[in-house]
């Protein structure tokens, strides 16, 4: 294994990225079926080669340019890219490999920890009893060289293609298995039954490979639930679950958490002990979402593009004056529940402060938590016209993860929100075009300011998640 090991940091949503997780789409997405995509937390089925060579595969790239391009510059041609190479760059295990410390892949990290006699053992009886595996088949798979058995407890399958269990993808999501807070890694904890195996792989990972050893002591989980098994009923908000979709890091002292259709009461409530306990953070804002698939996690609805710009989904998050309503709007039963409640708990204050619209939260944070001294911004999705603002927000144009302070990444296909951006005085450019003027020299990754990188979405946008859902941020710098 690996004997180098992070220094985890983040605190901040938009602080240079130095470290991050990720895992590329697997042969798993490639089985999903179509009477069984949202059993798997799909929306649709996916076309594997697509995904990877042509959209996915640009994103690693970038990544590596911004946060190791020693792993990268000139290669973009040979080998990286050549049909010859059949992608072994990105492929784990492969002699091209990337292999790089800062852009670190889940399917590496599992392979590494997985060469420990013990570890390959346990987790193989773990994983077999969760799927309901024979005896049999969890003594060949504690058999099985480390490298092959991490595909095949991500994908689910042989290489020959027998499916042994499950796929999970959704593991392309690396920024819900857990989330970074300062130097604490706080684990989800999923509230879907289909991400369970990647909430124990993660588990392994966070407490068994060197990348993490000097935060082990800093490893965040939720209690086991006594009062749940005893109680009777079994709804979403009595038991405690908890995404990192639904976690934001604001500033050193303050994160967000949404209270959505992944994340209960309860879980906010458990995150809000163990971290005040722990004294994590001083202040947590709690975000209560409609419970809606659109609105899967509270980044589906707003992300940060740097201290005083946010893009956001204005028909939820607007301030009440902005929102133009019906008669009906104010009457309908419907309407009420969807209203959006947001509550801000100090540690030691036992009452917590209340904010009318995410907007006037956010707004907040720019002022008073980072010290934007201009006034607040908001970028719209689909530039807050109907059917558009819905249209691109379902495509993920709130969901955009920052490299730094007003650098961000978004799908090219949400044409009003990107137009949002060029009228907001924000650079747009293409990852392709970005990549080949970085290699060429024609620009550095230090010139850039208040940029839009569109990636490739015709595929990737169908999963259902951006890019701030395919990161989990691992090292930042403060700002």
């Amino acid at each position: 294994m690996t004997p180098a090991k992070l220094d985890i940091s983040v605190n901040s949503e938009i602080g240079t990225l130095r470290a991050v997780m990720i895992h590329s789409p697997d042969s798993g997405i490639g089985r999903v079926a179509p009477s069984k995509a949202q059993d798997w937390l799909f929306e649709d089925i996916i076309h594997l080669d697509t995904v990877r060579a042509d959209e996915y595969d640009h994103y690693v790239k970038l990544l590596l340019y911004f946060l190791d391009p020693s792993k990268i510059k000139g290669k973009l041609n040979n080998p990286v890219d050549t049909l010859a190479d059949k992608r072994e760059f990105y492929k784990p295990g492969k002699p091209g490999y990337f292999n790089s410390d800062k852009v670190v892949e889940v399917e590496k990290l599992l392979a590494d920890i997985l060469e420990v006699t013990e570890i390959r053992n346990k987790l193989c009886a773990a994983i077999c009893a969760i799927e309901e595996c024979s005896y049999a088949l969890q003594l060949e798979l504690a058999a099985t060289p480390a490298g092959l058995l991490s595909r095949i407890l991500i994908s689910g399958s042989m290489p020959d293609g027998e499916m042994l269990f499950p796929p999970i993808p959704n593991l392309i999501f690396t920024r819900d298995i857990g989330i970074t807070i300062n130097n604490f890694i706080l684990l989800s904890k999923p509230a879907k039954k289909a991400r369970g195996r990647e909430a124990l792989l993660s588990r392994y990972i966070f407490y068994n490979h060197p990348l993490f050893s000097a935060s082990t002591h800093k490893i965040l989980e939720f209690p086991h639930e006594v009062k749940y098994f005893l109680r009777p009923g079994d709804g979403q908000e009595e038991k405690a679950t908890l995404e990192g979709g639904d976690v934001m890091v604001i500033s050193p002292d303050h994160i967000l958490i949404g209270c959505s259709e992944r994340t209960s009461p309860s879980g906010a409530n458990e995150a809000i002990r163990l971290l005040f306990e722990h004294d994590v953070v001083k202040k947590i804002t709690v975000i209560r979402i409609p419970h809606k698939r659109d609105y899967m996690h509270i980044d589906t609805l707003f992300t940060q593009v740097n201290r005083h710009t946010w893009v956001v989904l204005g028909s939820v998050c607007a301030t009440p004056d902005k929102i133009k309503r019906q008669p009906q709007d104010y009457l309908s039963e419907k309407k009420v529940k969807d209203h959006v409640q947001i509550f801000q708990f100090s540690k030691g204050k036992d009452r917590p402060k209340k904010f009318k619209s995410i907007e006037n939260l956010l707004s907040s944070i720019s002022e008073k938590d980072l010290g934007s001294t201009q006034n607040t911004n908001f970028i719209y999705s689909g530039n807050n016209e109907f059917p558009y603002d819905e249209r691109e927000q379902w495509t993920d144009s709130c969901n955009l993860l920052a490299l730094r302070e007003g650098i961000v990444l978004g799908y090219d296909r949400n044409d009003r929100t990107i137009q949002s951006f060029k009228t907001n005085g924000f650079s747009v450019i293409h990852v392709k075009d970005l990549i080949t003027q970085l290699e060429n020299e024609e620009i550095k990754v230090e010139d850039l300011r208040d940029t839009l990188i569109l990636m490739p979405s015709g595929e990737l946008s169908r999963a259902r998640g951006g890019f701030h859902c395919m990161s989990l941020p691992l090292i930042r710098d403060s700002i």
